[in-house]
């Protein structure tokens, strides 16, 4: 499909936009397996939380309960029995992993930081504005709904929207494209009728004044 009457103009694939990488391949379907096997456990994990009445420390406290008596006694009774005990493999973190965490994270809480130093001291009222949006945005969504499963739709839309956008992209963009030519078209109508007969009237108000 020519880029001219793509969405934005854009002359990329949906897959090179996503980063053309693992994660491309799981929101366009491409790891069906993984991308199904996501689904499932998430929503596994919503309704054990929903309808279970679990939370998120409390099922991870039990989980690590019965991991740990398992091998606890798994290993007592190696000992006793004679038998190999519990084949855990020596993790540690090495120091490179934890200087890249600590860079990472180091430079996005500075990002974050002088964002709202700039925001608070004025600087950048554009900004302010976008962040105040989102940040009310954020309000009535969480006032609608709770966090886990905000967080659940979230991950169904992210694994379903990208794919089923880019198996119907070009029904897409020319039905985008056409509503959008019918917008300009209104507002240019809108304009030559209306709009500049009010800017006119206006002009004419601040002259006789």
């Amino acid at each position: 499909m020519d880029s001219s009457i793509r969405l934005f103009n854009r002359e990329r694939t949906v897959h090179q936009i996503l980063g053309g990488g693992l994660v491309a391949d799981v929101m366009l379907w491409r790891q069906r397996n993984v991308t199904v096997g996501i689904l499932f456990v998430t929503l596994a994990a919503w309704v054990v939380f929903e309808r279970s009445g679990y939370t998120l420390m409390s099922l991870v406290a039990n989980v690590l309960l019965l991991l740990i008596v398992i091998l606890f006694l798994w290993a007592k009774s190696a000992a006793i029995l004679n038998r190999p005990p519990p084949p855990l493999p020596n993790l540690q973190l090495s120091e490179e992993v934890v200087n890249e965490a600590a860079v990472f994270v180091q430079s996005r809480v500075n990002n974050i930081l002088s964002v709202s130093h700039d925001i608070a001291l004025g600087k950048d009222s554009r900004l302010f504005l976008k962040v105040a949006v989102y940040l009310w945005l954020i309000s009535v969504v969480g006032s609608l709904t709770d966090f886990l499963t905000l967080g659940y739709t979230g991950l169904v839309i992210v694994l379903t929207v990208p794919a089923l956008y880019e198996k119907y992209e070009d029904r897409i963009d020319g039905f985008a494209m056409t509503a959008y030519m019918k917008m300009k078209e209104l507002y240019m109508r809108l304009d030559a009728e209306c709009f500049s007969k009010i800017r006119r009237w206006i002009l004419e108000k601040r002259k006789l004044s």
